[in-house]
């Protein structure tokens, strides 16, 4: 039995006498996270008490590492709730550790969510780079092409980064990409530890799509505003001259 709040101490007297383990002054969070992992309901008076509020748990135990104690549920039915607990020599490990899990939790809550993931590795930005170059740009006209081309250029970032972070020269990298990619039609990433092209989808290199989509939205947005800031700057500027130079100093 695990309660919210205090349990006297003839009622834990009685509870140990029938083999029966008790926890008070159980967290909140802890009851919301038990009753997804056991089943059951929370019992708020002994008059609502039923066989069908009550969850289950094939072993409950007390484990103390170091100076901590820590009760274990397991063997449970159905659970829809679990705890991870993590270890590490210093609190800079643990941190890491933290930040790794949270963020494979939410790639994969993301890939559920979206239906669907993209190669990883830099492939979705070759590819796209070389279709706004090679198809796009061909098809634009006027001072349009310019943003293209810029836009294209600034997609490539991405497999740059991860060259010059693996150590590799970034421009033979970003040539060994578009070559394979223009050669094969496929999918191409940068292998990290060759420095070689690969295939993400035989390596298992996935990207979120909504992570792409976003990203790309926001680039997008930024950049249109920082050249509008610009613009409003180089307004402001041409405010404070006079409209006739030559004019005034006649006067």
């Amino acid at each position: 039995m695990i309660n919210q709040k205090g349990i006297d101490p003839l009622s834990l007297d009685m509870f140990a006498k029938e083999g029966i383990l008790c926890l008070r002054r159980a967290k909140r969070r802890n009851m919301e996270r038990l009753t997804l992992a056991c089943g059951g309901s929370p019992i708020h008076s002994l008059e609502d008490l039923d066989e069908t509020m009550l969850g289950y748990a094939g072993k409950v135990s007390e484990v103390t590492f170091g100076d901590d104690k820590f009760t274990f549920v397991e063997d449970c039915k159905h659970p829809k709730s679990c705890t991870l607990l993590l270890q590490g020599p210093n609190q800079l490990v643990m941190d890491q550790m933290k930040d790794a899990i949270r963020d494979g939790l939410r790639a994969v809550k993301n890939a559920i969510e979206d239906g669907a993931v993209v190669p990883g590795g830099g492939a979705f930005e070759i590819a796209a780079s070389l279709y706004l170059r090679n198809k796009v740009l061909a098809e634009t006209k006027g001072k349009t092409k310019l943003g293209v081309s810029a836009f294209a250029e600034s997609l490539l970032i991405i497999p740059k980064t991860l060259a010059e972070n693996s150590g590799f020269d970034v421009q033979e990298t970003i040539l060994k990409l578009e070559e394979e990619r223009a050669s094969s039609g496929l999918p191409v990433g940068i292998n990290c530890t060759t420095g070689e092209p690969m295939l993400p989808a035989e390596e298992g290199v996935w990207d979120n799509v909504r992570v792409k989509r976003q990203s790309l939205y926001l680039a997008t947005v930024l950049a249109s505003q920082l050249l509008l800031v610009d613009e409003v700057m180089r307004a402001g500027k041409q405010m404070g001259k006079p409209d006739n130079p030559e004019g005034m100093m006649g006067m």
